[in-house]
């Protein structure tokens, strides 16, 4: 057995760093608050679908052990007092750390019996006109209310005492489509932020005017959405995964959170009509659902207490006065993201939707904006008579209901729509467009790292490739094919797909690389990527690092290798960086002896990625671009400021900056990406006049 982290362990750890970046009293205030709802937004996800994931597996019996050699029944022991304890130093932190700095900042987060006279009857008067409408009261019914919980929504819980003296239990579901945060103000210059549920109970004898609320409290399930479509037989898969969507809403407790100090007769109810056990309870001391203050990070008019905005620069290599299809039929473009704007992608799809030389557009869409310009071009295009095809990829988890709305949009528009393939998802990031040119049919494409989605491409790190090169054109148009029509991927001449060829490939370059060690050469392995977790892979990187490679790996969050072991992985050094863009490229160098290899991916060196979903791994041929990217690589393991170390035992510790110059490797990208488009423009605006010749 190879030495080998837990997967769920190793993400606790990573939600521990962006949970530590909240404690940074360096940063803004808003900016850790956002940590902060991060880590709870994290931890949610982590308890449907990993927590979920277990309790059900064990439920069925499943006695497996996962690879470090943990069985079931202690990963879900150990996540689950792992997770606990995180949830209570996130309340520890915001008690004692962060709620009492906004109040210093004039952000004031009060209770409703707090307010004045004037500002209690404001508050009334937007209880009755703009919340009362929309509560739903639901008398508890013990056997069928667990039904109608909803997952990870507030709900307030009313003990009643009714005209006769008896008493009776509701509870009322808070609307998720109001704000979580009121505002009021009390005073010219001065504004207090009340919490929903706080405004909801404080005024909850106006939904019962003829009973006496003895007692209320606030409380939040999570429920396992670990349920996945099997799709081998499906013979209307967007039926189907509606009715995953709706098997969702009744997945069984995983969590239960309830305030301390709530009376232990309302707990014993609130546990009943939930489902929930013993160990699924956790007392919270703070408002409940953590994950919802990423809208008090976000106020506006408090810009001094967040981070000053990088905006996107539009790259060197684009003109965007241009036609993008001339840009291209002249050279590749390589953009970094989101240090380079996204809009020349958006421009491929808008301007091949207007361009009468356009004959189809085929795209892979995964996750998408909510209001997408993709879209609509999309849309555009097919009412504008080009062939459209778009594979949609129905499975992707928590975007199921959107991407279901997105596919009856598209083919409404008359957009050939396809529902992924069957037994895979489809994580693949490529876009191909064939024009007719005056050479004939020519094709162009993106390929990329990261979704096509405009609002996450402010938010992600990803690497953009188009090109009209012939080769990458034709293997685009192959694996299009193999995704509508069933055919086999065996013809690919650059692009290296999964699960068939891309898994197997990297084992032999990692395995190369290794012979190349040996033979006394110079060898070098460096990768980022957001997780590392297939054995295989963890292995052959074990058996190069013993053959003397030195192999540097940027990972964000699982690393399921563990480096620095001596005789094992004493040359592998494994970081991670947590900044205020979240770290998604994958990307992957191989030193070759000189012939360096570099390749860009929309996978993660994972048994799901390389085995369970259509991927494609892009190699990097140009010189020019090779090194930028090898430069991109090697500036990650200079951070001082955001990095962290990732130890043998799956821990990890910031790294110092002390007695060095710091090296932030985010601000890094943003200074030098405006230093390229500065250099461009000084080079664009300098004119040289000649002398005149003198009169004869």
């Amino acid at each position: 057995m190879i030495p080998y982290t837990n997967r769920e362990l190793s993400w606790l750890e990573f939600n521990q760093r962006v949970l530590d970046e909240s404690k940074r009293e360096d940063l803004p205030l808003l900016e850790r608050v956002k940590f902060l709802a991060i880590s709870g937004s994290n931890l949610d996800e982590f308890y449907q679908v990993r927590i979920g994931g277990l309790t059900e597996q064990l439920r069925k019996e499943n006695y497996q052990t996962d690879p470090s050699g943990m069985t079931l029944s202690s990963q879900l022991y150990e996540t689950r007092k792992r997770a606990q304890e995180m949830m209570c130093e996130q309340y520890k932190i915001w008690n004692e750390a962060l709620f009492p700095k906004l109040l210093d900042a004039e952000i004031k987060i009060t209770k409703p019996a707090e307010l004045s006279g004037k500002s209690q009857q404001e508050l009334q008067d937007r209880m009755i006109n703009n919340i009362l409408p929309v509560l739903t009261p639901i008398a508890i019914q013990y056997e069928e209310s667990y039904l109608s919980i909803p997952a990870l929504q507030l709900c307030i819980i009313c003990k009643l005492k009714e005209e006769l003296g008896t008493f009776r239990h509701v509870f009322i579901p808070v609307p998720a489509n109001l704000p979580r945060l009121l505002t009021l103000s009390e005073k010219l210059g001065e504004s207090y932020k009340l919490l929903l549920e706080d405004v909801i109970a404080h005024h909850t004898g106006e939904l019962f005017p003829h009973e006496e609320v003895v007692e209320s409290s606030v409380f939040r399930l999570t429920k396992n959405s670990d349920i996945v479509l099997d799709d081998e037989d499906a013979r209307d898969l967007a039926g189907e995964m509606k009715e995953v969507l709706t098997r969702r809403r009744f997945g069984r407790a995983v969590r239960l959170e309830i305030p301390e100090g709530t009376s232990s007769s309302l707990k014993e109810i609130i546990t009943q009509i939930t489902g929930a056990k013993l160990d699924h309870i956790i007392d919270v001391d703070g408002p409940l659902g953590i994950a919802d203050l990423f809208s008090l990070a976000i106020i506006p008019g408090f810009e001094k207490y967040k981070f000053e905005p990088w905006h996107p620069q539009v790259s060197p290599t684009f003109d965007p006065d241009e036609s993008i299809f001339a840009t291209l039929d002249k050279k590749n473009i390589t953009l970094f993201h989101p240090y380079e704007s996204f809009d020349p992608v958006v421009q491929l799809i808008q301007e091949a939707a207007e361009d009468p030389h356009t004959l189809a557009i085929k795209q892979v869409l995964y996750r998408t904006a909510s209001k997408s310009h993709i879209i609509e071009a999309l849309k555009k295009a097919a009412m504008n008579g080009k062939q459209v095809t778009v594979l949609i990829e129905l499975k992707a988890r928590f975007d199921e209901q959107r991407n279901l709305l997105r596919a009856d949009e598209l083919q409404k528009a008359g957009v050939q729509v396809i529902y992924g393939v069957k037994g895979y998802k489809t994580h693949a990031k490529a876009t191909l467009v064939v024009r007719k040119t005056h050479l004939g049919i020519k094709r162009y494409v993106h390929l990329g790292t990261g979704n096509y989605n405009e609002s996450t491409a402010n938010l992600y790190t990803d690497i953009s490739y188009l090109t009209s090169q012939t080769e990458l054109g034709s293997d685009t148009s192959l694996f299009f094919n193999m995704l509508t029509g069933h055919s086999k991927m065996t013809r690919f001449s650059k692009l290296r797909p999964a699960p068939t060829h891309m898994k197997s490939l990297l084992i032999e370059l990692i395995g190369k690389e290794a012979k190349i060690a040996k033979s006394g050469q110079k060898a070098r392995i460096l990768a980022k990527m957001n997780s590392l977790q297939d054995p295989d892979i963890i292995a052959a990187l074990y058996s190069a690092s013993q053959a003397g490679v030195e192999i540097k790996l940027n990972i964000r969050g699982i690393c399921c290798l563990k480096p620095d072991i001596k005789g094992v992985s004493d040359n592998i050094e494994v970081v991670s960086i947590i900044d205020r863009y979240l770290e998604h490229t994958r990307t992957f160098y191989f030193e070759q002896a000189g012939d360096q290899q570099v390749y860009i991916s929309s996978a993660d060196w994972m048994v799901r990625n390389l085995e369970k979903r259509l991927e494609l791994m892009i190699p990097i041929e140009e010189d020019r671009d090779k090194e930028r990217i090898k430069a991109y690589l090697l500036a990650c393991f200079k951070d001082n400021t955001n990095a962290h170390i990732i130890l043998p035992d799956g821990s990890s510790e910031r790294i110092s900056s002390e007695g060095k110059v710091p090296f932030r490797f985010q601000e890094y990208m943003y200074k030098l990406t405006k230093e390229r488009i500065t250099a461009k423009n000084e080079t664009a605006n300098v004119t040289f006049q000649p002398h005149s010749s003198p009169e004869l």
